[in-house]
């Protein structure tokens, strides 16, 4: 529950992909027959992690059962899209980790009720997705008229026209005579020079013997492009048309880069991403990073903290789980869409501040209770912010392009953050040592 609950709400944000994707599916294949169990009869193991399997196999490879799983979440978390893909299947044998987890429980207690009462509500929020917000406007065609003007036409009523090629745009409002979008085009007067976008990718391919062989022209570098993907939107960054003009000696081409705006090569050869002309660049989004590193940094606080307490360091480390735990609830809300809107019940926001607040409180109390020594406790303090400006600031410089790619970014983050947690490790450790009197005292 844990896992799919720092996965889902923090590093799918983060870091999106084919690790984050598989280990939700695992995650959740393991939470979701003890939640389905709940609802059946008593004993009904056996039929919860069947089921699960049925209509995860169902959702994942038929349309019907995407829609009708859409529609479900939409209902329990606000707008949501389920789609088939039927490598997700990958993660069934995960069923068998949920099996073997729940025959070992038979040879133990049953859990108390207030163990039910607070892992149920959060083993329900670890399995709700998050939501997308609306687009912006997105470049989706480009074409050249007989007045040689360069039109960039939007999804949205209004286009951007230039007069120069490329270096300087007007905004107008559009007009509904445009042409469909282009992927190819020959330099006017030059029929060997040819430009088309890529067909996998975003970038422009050229040809200089009229089609027959293509080399790369202009591809934004991987960091670059992870930049615009995280200011725009990941599936609205794309190359969707180009237009070539003859100007002064030479020739400049437009490309349409959807949410990214435009991109010109003048006629010295030299591309550059304009944007959206006379606008503000939007920022690069790094709240995903922020929120990891607030919430290591207040796990980081905590744990210095417990570390040197010398009772009621169970309860401690309880408390403290709590109080982290709402923060990644309440940090998960801050980048997802207001689920009060959309669904009745608690939204995470509060659920978080509750559990914050009674965590906080709890470890104060305990903290306090517990005859803590000094040491661990400011080690905590410090290293808190250290951690939090290990993991942040890489990423802060990749925002503004240093260094360029984003896994050197992660690579620093992680050696920084390292680096901290390896030094406090050492530091409490060597306190805790001189404050045991059967270490002094030799055999």
């Amino acid at each position: 529950m844990l896992v799919l609950l720092v996965n889902d709400h923090l590093l799918k944000q983060a870091h999106p992909g084919l690790v984050t994707g598989k280990l939700s599916d695992v995650a959740g294949l393991v939470v979701a027959p003890a939640l389905l169990a709940l609802l059946l009869w008593r004993r009904a193991d056996l039929v919860a992690t069947v089921l699960t399997g049925a209509l995860f196999t169902a959702v994942k490879t038929t349309e019907t059962g995407a829609e009708l799983a859409s529609q479900a979440w939409t209902f329990v978390a606000g707008p949501s899209r389920v789609l088939a893909d039927p490598t997700d299947l990958l993660a069934l044998p995960a069923l068998a980790l949920a099996w073997w987890v729940r025959r070992r429980t038979l040879h133990h207690p049953a859990s108390a009720r207030w163990r039910i009462i607070v892992t149920t509500p959060l083993a329900l929020i670890a399995v709700t997705a998050t939501g997308a917000v609306m687009p912006p406007p997105s470049a989706e065609a480009v074409e050249v008229d007989g007045a040689g003007r360069v039109t960039v036409h939007t999804d949205t009523s209004m286009d951007w026209v230039s007069q120069d090629g490329g270096r300087t745009w007007t905004e107008r409002t559009g007009e509904d005579t445009r042409r469909p979008a282009q992927s190819a085009q020959c330099v006017p007067g030059q029929a060997t020079r040819c430009y088309r976008l890529a067909a996998t990718r975003m970038a422009v391919e050229q040809s200089d013997d009229a089609g027959v062989t293509w080399r790369p022209s202009w591809e934004p570098s991987a960091g670059e492009l992870k930049r615009l993907t995280r200011q725009y939107d990941s599936s609205g960054v794309r190359a969707t048309s180009l237009a070539v003009q003859a100007q002064g000696g030479g020739h400049v081409v437009v490309v349409a880069s959807g949410m990214a705006g435009i991109t010109v090569r003048d006629a010295s050869g030299t591309w550059r991403h304009a944007g959206w002309p006379g606008a503000t660049s939007a920022e690069v989004d790094t709240g995903p990073e922020r929120n990891v590193a607030i919430f290591l940094a207040a796990c980081m606080l905590f744990a210095g903290a417990g570390a040197g307490l010398r009772q009621y360091t169970v309860a401690y480390t309880g408390s403290a789980l709590t109080a982290c735990l709402g923060l990644l609830l309440l940090l998960s809300d801050d980048n997802s869409l207001p689920y009060s809107y959309y669904a009745p019940g608690m939204p995470f926001s509060t659920l978080g501040l509750l559990m914050i607040l009674a965590g906080v409180v709890g470890s104060i109390v305990l903290g306090w209770a517990g005859r803590p020594r000094p040491v661990p406790a400011a080690i905590g303090v410090l290293a808190s912010p250290l951690v939090y400006g290990a993991v942040h600031l890489p990423f802060t410089g990749w925002a503004k392009g240093t260094p360029d790619s984003y896994g050197v970014a992660f690579a620093f983050a992680v050696l920084l953050t390292g680096l901290v947690v390896l030094a406090s490790a050492a530091a409490i450790r060597n306190d805790a040592r001189r404050a045991d009197p059967d270490h002094h005292a030799g055999p």
